[in-house]
């Protein structure tokens, strides 16, 4: 059975940084690709960042720049760093995982993915 548990957010000032960790169980990572995708209150589910296990990678146009995703496989862990925090940037951030192959600039849709995590909360405020 897969099972998503993210760890790490929290209250950061604007101007901050914070790392997110997703820890993944049940399934291997060569056959699946991982994401992270951000929530706010009243707007719809949206893509911040995904990576295959080719080492392809997408991330939002609202976060470019700003964001960095990795794996570190030996601990079957995902992380998201985000930096320069704005207050835009908080929100509910959920790890997720879907089965296939990702491809570099593969568009962030959260109907790619199957496999949801129960999402960690990030705020950004002074």
């Amino acid at each position: 059975q897969v099972h998503l548990l993210e760890l790490g957010g929290g209250l950061v000032q604007p101007g901050g940084s914070l790392r997110l960790s997703c820890v993944v169980f049940g399934l291997t990572y060569r056959n699946y690709y991982l994401g992270w995708f951000r929530q706010a209150p009243g707007k719809e589910r949206e893509g911040v960042a995904a990576k295959g296990n080719d080492g392809s990678e997408t991330y939002g146009d609202s976060v470019k720049g700003r964001v960095t995703i990795s794996i570190d496989n030996a601990a079957n862990t995902l992380f998201l760093e985000l930096n320069n925090l704005k207050p835009e940037d908080t929100g509910m951030y959920y790890c997720a995982a879907g089965s296939g192959k990702w491809y570099w600039g593969r568009p962030l849709s959260p109907t790619s993915f199957i496999h949801w995590g129960q999402g960690t909360q990030v705020t950004a405020s002074s």
